[in-house]
């Protein structure tokens, strides 16, 4: 068996890739989240085990699933049809149950989220995300596909927000990064080369970079880019110091694109919207 369900050191169902054994965990209860993913040896992905423990808590760590939306609107508020929809920061996927099977290939697994009642409170649109997440040699392939299950157009924005393991914020650089930025901390235009020497202070920025951004941790000589693909091709990074670790986060907008418009995405009923990121190890 490829899937098996685990107690320790913390409730999860465990993939091993039947060819590289390379491993994932995943807590489909608490957001669908990838908690881990071992790869050659290698613990890539970041996972406060101590904070996890306690249910009250947020997680910090693994991959959450930011969906209907990135960051937050202005008063958590979503206006539809002239009603106004409350919707917390990053949407609701992070702290919903999900569905979780194993690919028909054997090479990876699938979590996948329904709209409810509750999700309609909160978003008045019916939809399905489905996202596989396969262990290649030395990467992770993460795609998702969301459906409009309603009969209306669904505006939405996805992202990831990935924790990686780093041995020294002090220590660690990213390369093909833009020249410019957007300070989350001030929502001001910013220079990303002065983000970037704030790592080990605390820094929350998005990026439009043009290519793959690698997150290099010097001390280690360990490299790891994120291949992006439009539309999921704008970059977030953030680090909570004192924690060894650097969010390095593919998003498909902006904080409020569903009220700015930037870069927005719309589904039309019926319809279907693919995207796809690749983290590798080089």
């Amino acid at each position: 068996m490829t899937l098996t369900q685990q107690s320790a050191p913390y409730a999860h169902w465990e993939f091993v890739h039947p060819e590289t054994g390379d491993r994932l965990r995943i807590i489909p209860e608490r957001g669908g989240i990838v908690s881990e993913w071992r790869c050659q040896g290698r613990e890539v992905v970041y996972f406060d085990q101590e904070r996890y423990a306690n249910p009250a808590n947020s997680i910090r760590g693994g991959i959450p699933v930011l969906f209907p939306i990135c960051g937050n609107l202005p008063g958590d508020l979503l206006r539809v049809d002239g009603q106004d929809h409350t919707l917390q920061q990053h949407g609701f996927a992070r702290n919903l149950p999900w569905q979780l099977q194993v690919l028909d290939d054997q090479q990876g697994v699938r979590v996948s989220l329904t709209s409810t009642e509750d999700t309609l409170k909160a978003y008045p649109f019916a939809f399905e995300v489905a996202m596989d997440v396969r262990p290649t040699p030395g990467a992770l392939e993460i795609t998702t596909t969301i459906q409009n299950r309603s009969s209306a157009e669904m505006p939405f924005s996805f992202g990831l927000h990935p924790y990686f393991n780093i041995s020294d914020l002090s220590q660690t650089r990213l390369t093909g990064l833009a020249a410019r930025c957007l300070n989350h901390l001030e929502m001001a235009d910013a220079e990303t080369a002065a983000q970037l020497t704030r790592l080990p202070e605390g820094v929350d920025f998005l990026c439009r970079p043009a290519g793959p951004v690698t997150l290099i941790d010097d001390a280690t000589g360990a490299e790891l880019q994120l291949q992006h693909q439009d539309p999921m091709d704008l970059t977030v990074v953030w680090t909570e110091p004192p924690r060894k670790m650097v969010c390095l986060e593919p998003w498909t907008g902006p904080r409020q694109s569903l009220v700015s418009g930037d870069r927005k995405l719309v589904l039309q009923p019926g319809g279907e919207q693919t995207l796809s990121c690749r983290y590798a190890l080089v």
